[in-house]
């Protein structure tokens, strides 16, 4: 866990603080929390004298306090099996040692804790005090630093170096909690690898059992009431007298070649004690191999479980081919697009979005994708309302090279926006294939088959490695409705787009000539009564033409025309159009679009129409 303040630096480790004064408290680390995997950001007031527990300084210190932790738990049971390293410079060294730990266990009458069910920092200083004093580690905090051997040489005057002190040195490894306590907030911080991580706790583990089974075995033989009738006694003649690090060294090998369940035999129990302590050691041997397998076991398998994961599936994906016989070019790109699913899965994320809310993974894409949206020739003009709801919509997605995204004639689903790389618009021309046009980064494809809500025209295929963002027919419809002026602006820049297509890609849309010529049409009868209409409302301002009444300027009205009388009306759906400003205008109109001309027009009713200002949109006209 670490605590961190963006704007300022850390406090130091005491500092006298004012009841009015507010710290920081800035980007507690997930493992903080790991139930809630959130970051969180306050700002508390704290008490005079108060230490916070995420300070670097205090961090810093307790990192110290585990390096001395490895010293205490190396000498612990080296001093109880060595009487004459425990009574030499180790002893000196012991007291310095307990000195630090004196410390810490003044500090922490002034260290802030975590309130588990506010999750706030309580800075009372009786509250800490009470909460230490009355829990277990308070108790053995004091026993495990008291120096037991050196009390009992000031009060008596007499060094002693008895089995009492060997033991009561034992209560040191209650400091052991702290190296557990810092492997779990290393295994928690994504700065540290996991796997190196878990791995350097698995080997001081076995370190540590290796080193105490061969103090405490050394213990037994040394404390035999026949030096000669014990495991080292029979190797080694007048072992108690030889040099310490000689019966270190024999006790070592032995506990290693007995953990690793080598056994040469050289050296082996003797005397019931020891036999009786060679099962016990050999049965917690077995426990420790499983533990220790088990995690290097987990370590490596989840370390290659994606590479399991696509072999699996590329195996499954080749017997499909093979059983339903799919030529070789349909194989080769399925395996493409497998293979780079699993290339890209850690850039696309889908697992870890998915389990986001859809607030931060709206704020994804709108960091990652906003930007080629808007400058894509579909949306540009539109408003950052619009925009914002598209890309919030939009799905990612990666393609190989030379894997067909769109194919020809297949019903519009989804328009896409091509983000990087590159595709290029197919055709075929008696079976031949034919390259059309190639389309870069902020590029759209399969737009002209969703707008107008036909097959699609062209096959799009990839060049390269692209990466695409999609759209689905619906949700676009969805959020673009509401838009009315967004709506005309993307209309205004499909058809501008339209206009300047290359000619043989017009010509892969059959009726896109017809509709392109209309609405120029359309566009040039409107052009050309707006000078009338404004010319006769200038007039009638003026006072120039007396009795010519206002004509009213009015949004378009799109109505539905069909091709024969109402009552041989068969649930057509008819063509929707926009209503021209006169009759002769909609009867060449209705020529264009119905195959044939026209001089009657009548409504669902049969009543005739006489006025066309008289109509409203959605009205069904029959002409024929």
């Amino acid at each position: 866990m670490s605590l961190e303040t963006r704007s300022s630096p850390l406090p130091l480790l005491f500092r006298r603080r004012s009841s009015g004064e507010i710290k920081n408290l800035a980007t507690v680390s997930s493992s903080l929390l790991p139930a809630f995997g959130t970051v969180i950001d306050e700002r508390l007031h704290l008490k005079e004298y108060v230490i916070v527990p995420y300070d670097r300084r205090y961090r810093l210190w307790q990192a110290l306090l585990v390096v001395l932790v490895v010293y205490s738990a190396w000498a612990s049971p080296f001093e109880l099996a060595f009487k004459a390293a425990a009574g030499g410079a180790l002893m000196y060294v012991d007291l310095v040692v307990d000195v630090f730990f004196t410390i810490d266990i003044i500090l922490t009458f002034f260290v802030a804790y975590l309130d588990t069910s506010s999750y706030l920092l309580v800075d009372d200083h009786k509250k800490i005090a009470l909460r230490y004093i009355t829990s277990l580690w308070f108790v053995m905090d004091v026993a495990s630093t008291l120096p037991f051997q050196f009390i009992y040489r000031v009060f008596t005057g007499e060094m002693q170096n008895g089995q009492a002190f060997g033991f009561l040195n034992l209560l040191r490894l209650w400091r052991l909690r702290r190296v557990s306590e810092l492997f779990k907030r290393l295994e928690k911080d994504t700065i540290f690898s996991y796997f190196w991580t878990r791995l350097s706790k698995l080997i001081c583990v076995i370190l540590f059992v290796v080193h105490s089974a061969g103090c405490f075995y050394y213990w037994l033989a040394a404390h035999h009431k026949v030096p000669e009738n014990t495991w080292i006694g029979a190797q080694v003649h007048d072992f108690k007298h030889r040099s310490v690090w000689l019966g270190y060294t024999y006790s070592l090998y032995w506990s290693i070649v007995t953990l690793t369940t080598v056994g040469y035999g050289d050296l082996h129990a003797v005397n019931t004690g020891e036999k009786t302590f060679n099962m016990l050691y050999m049965l917690f041997n077995i426990g420790l191999t499983a533990y220790v397998i088990g995690n290097m076991t987990n370590l490596v398998v989840h370390s290659a479980v994606r590479t399991f994961a696509m072999r699996d599936a590329i195996n499954e994906m080749l017997q499909y081919v093979s059983k339903n016989r799919l030529p070789e070019s349909l194989r080769e790109q399925m395996l493409a697009h497998m293979q780079l699913k699993f290339k890209t899965a850690e850039l696309q994320q889908e697992e870890v979005l998915m389990d986001l809310p859809k607030a931060i993974r709206s704020s994804i894409s709108q960091h990652l994708f906003r930007n080629t949206v808007g400058n894509a020739y579909l949306f540009k003009g539109a408003t950052e309302d619009l925009i914002g709801q598209l890309v919030s919509e939009m799905k990612a997605e990666y393609f190989p090279p030379k894997v067909e995204i769109i194919l020809k004639n297949e019903i519009p689903t989804d328009f896409y926006i091509l983000v990087s790389g590159a595709v290029e618009l197919l055709t075929y021309k008696n079976g031949i294939e034919q390259s059309l046009s190639k389309l870069g980064p902020g590029d759209l494809a399969g737009e002209i088959g969703v707008l107008f809500n036909i097959p699609q025209p062209f096959t799009v295929r990839t060049k390269r490695l692209s990466q695409v963002i999609r759209i689905s027919h619906q949700n676009f419809k969805q959020i673009v409705q509401p838009y009315n002026e967004d709506g005309k602006i993307i209309i205004s820049n499909f058809i501008q787009y339209l206009k300047n297509l290359k000619e043989d890609v017009r010509e892969e849309i059959r009726f896109l000539t017809d509709y392109l010529s209309d609405l120029t049409m359309e566009q040039t009868v409107a052009s050309n009564e707006e000078p009338q209409n404004r010319e006769s409302l200038d007039s009638h301002e003026d006072g120039n033409v007396e009795g010519t009444p206002e004509r009213p300027i009015t949004k378009p009205i799109r109505v539905i025309i069909h091709g024969q009388h109402p009552k041989e009306n068969n649930n057509s759906l008819g063509m929707l159009i926009q209503l021209p400003n006169s009759k002769e205008a909609l009867f060449i109109l209705a020529g264009k679009k119905l195959g044939k001309q026209g001089s009657t027009i009548l409504m669902e009713d049969g009543s005739q129409v006489e006025d066309l200002d008289a109509l409203r949109d959605n009205d069904h006209l029959f002409i024929f």
